[in-house]
């Protein structure tokens, strides 16, 4: 019973963990990656779509993006989109191929950056918090049941939170991680 509930919340911290990697791979760091782009969506064929369906995206050295179209006709779309999703770069366009070259960033723009991260990173740590209270909601809960004792309930808690100072733990390496390659 406290297996499955534990189990149960340890599977929403783990995406939790997934939802911050990715949130934090958005981030720019004055290098440039592919998942910068990540969230473009390009009005093309009458329909929006991601713009890594209708373009070959490659990184060919740290400070430039190269977009290239499978359908030249879709440039203007892919520039509009780029413009739309406000990631902060301006794209330029020689008729075939789409650049989008990553300024450096200032050190002000990078402390900008570390302070966005660590207020998302606390986000994602009440996020896990949470996961754990309702988790031991359903411990007390199962308990007023009469389902476990009182003793299993105090050791499914202290499980409960291991697990949650485990997760809690992986963000910090990954915010610490993310700093370093923002500050660098």
């Amino acid at each position: 019973m406290i297996d499955s509930v534990i189990s149960q919340a340890e599977d929403f911290m783990k995406k939790t963990i997934e939802r911050f990697k990715q949130d934090t791979s958005t981030l720019r760091t004055g290098r440039a990656s592919p998942t910068l782009i990540d969230g473009v969506k390009v009005n093309a064929y009458n329909s929006i779509m991601p713009l890594n369906q209708v373009a070959g995206i490659s990184v060919p050295d740290a400070k430039t993006i190269e977009i290239r179209p499978w359908d030249a006709t879709v440039i203007p779309a892919i520039e509009k989109g780029i413009a739309q999703a406000a990631v902060g770069l301006n794209p330029v366009n020689d008729g075939k191929v789409i650049r989008l070259v990553i300024p450096p960033l200032t050190e002000e723009r990078r402390k900008d950056f570390v302070k966005q991260l660590n207020k998302m990173a606390e986000e994602y740590r009440v996020s896990i918090r949470n996961d754990r209270h309702k988790a031991i909601e359903q411990i007390k809960k199962t308990e007023k049941e009469k389902k476990i004792t009182e003793d299993q309930r105090f050791k499914g808690e202290d499980r409960l939170q291991k697990t949650t100072e485990f997760y809690i733990k992986k963000i910090d390496e990954i915010l610490i991680a993310k700093e370093k390659e923002i500050m660098s």
